[in-house]
């Protein structure tokens, strides 16, 4: 398997069930009701985001220590202008046939409000400076953002200085919790919007999602510069951290569960509505997810040599899983294929919107078909290579 194999089937495992979440359709849809952030509060984005970060880490932190600080800055922020022209290349896509389209101003304007190419141009400067995002066009333009601000702080992380960057992010991410963001928000909000009266759009709170992104990051700075080996840190004769992991994830699960579908009292779906909040990656989102990040690290790395039987079948599931050469392919050219999942999703959404509802039989074979879709930018660039 390739060096980073595990890393690419989970990053294709996450972009799968991203277009599943985010195929809409009329009436219910039932491969959304089976999916894993129904029994934790941990989603695709989060470790989408998570393992972006960790690359980062890994792929220009062994590029900087070997060609030197400003060579790796510049790889660094080459790549997030490459993706930036991607960000916008798909709304102006996505524009343009919305423009030709019959219907399509009406089926999409939730997701687009009356953005146009030839519409208001202060809306378009907004898109083009990531502060009005379409709806699921938006990982893109946060991933681009911390790109801009990554190299300074990966060449600290290498140098070891890991402790201010962590205590700088734990700092940021309670400000999110704060809404500090709105100090500056509010007013550009205000600044920028349009006839339709949307301003600042945006799901995720960038001071709250940032500790996804650079947690990551120094993770993978750690394993590039050699301060971090993971297999003497995970080890199957010492799997506390793991049985911490599956009792926070246990006690996580039938909350998620419950509250989901409103089967918990309204006084305890109102604390848990405060303190989980998605777009600012809240407390109990935190908690989850490093609880669930510490579980798979160590299934995936010491869970083959444990002495039950069980849990080494367990294991080998889990790495199969994420060895397969489907996920593994979607995986190796991520964002790309999450750029056109955005078209798959919009393409779906239209028809539906325009021909529907569907039966879900018929829903389920659009979902597959999304799925086997996804493929096509990761063939056509493994051709080109």
């Amino acid at each position: 398997m390739p060096r980073y194999g595990l890393i690419d089937g989970l990053r294709g495992f996450f972009l799968v069930f991203m277009l599943i979440n985010h195929l809409i359709f009329q009436g219910d849809y039932w491969m959304q009701q089976v999916n894993h952030n129904k029994l934790a509060f941990v989603e695709d984005a989060q470790g989408f985001v998570f393992l972006s970060g960790l690359m980062i880490g890994l792929v220009y932190g062994r590029k900087m220590l070997r060609s030197g600080y400003h060579e790796g800055r510049r790889q660094v922020w080459r790549r997030a202008f490459q993706l930036y022209r991607w960000a916008i290349g798909i709304v102006v896509a996505v524009l343009i046939a919305r423009a030709l389209l019959p219907g399509a101003p009406q089926a999409w304007g939730n997701w687009l409000g009356h953005t146009s190419l030839t519409g208001d141009p202060l809306r378009l400067a907004a898109i083009a400076a990531f502060l009005f995002q379409p709806t699921v066009m938006d990982i893109l333009p946060q991933y681009v953002l911390y790109m801009l601000v990554a190299p300074p702080i990966l060449r600290w992380c290498l140098d070891g200085r890991v402790v201010p960057v962590a205590t700088a992010s734990a700092l940021l991410w309670i400000a999110g919790q704060l809404s500090m963001q709105r100090i500056v928000t509010d007013p550009v909000g205000q600044w920028v919007t349009a006839a339709d009266g949307q301003g600042l759009r945006a799901s995720f709170n960038l001071l709250g999602w940032q500790a996804v992104f650079f947690s990551g990051m120094i993770a993978g700075a750690l394993t590039a510069s050699g301060r971090v080996e993971w297999h003497r840190l995970f080890r199957a004769d010492a799997a506390t951290p793991a049985k911490v992991a599956l009792a926070f994830c246990v006690f996580f699960a039938p909350l998620r569960l419950f509250s989901a579908y409103g089967r918990l009292p309204q006084w305890l779906i109102d604390k848990i509505d405060l303190l989980g909040i998605r777009g600012d990656f809240g407390p109990i989102y935190l908690v989850n997810f490093v609880a669930a990040t510490v579980g798979l690290t160590w299934l995936l790395i010491a869970g083959a040599d444990h002495h039950r039987a069980a849990v080494r079948r367990v294991a080998a599931a889990t790495r199969g899983l994420f060895s397969l050469r489907f996920l593994r392919l979607l995986g190796r050219h991520s964002l790309h294929v999450y750029v056109w999942h955005v078209a798959i999703v919009y393409a779906a959404f239209y028809v539906d919107q325009r021909h529907g509802p569907f039966s879900q039989w018929l829903k389920t074979l659009t979902a597959l078909a999304g799925v086997a879709l996804l493929a096509l930018p990761a063939l056509w660039r493994e051709r080109r290579a």
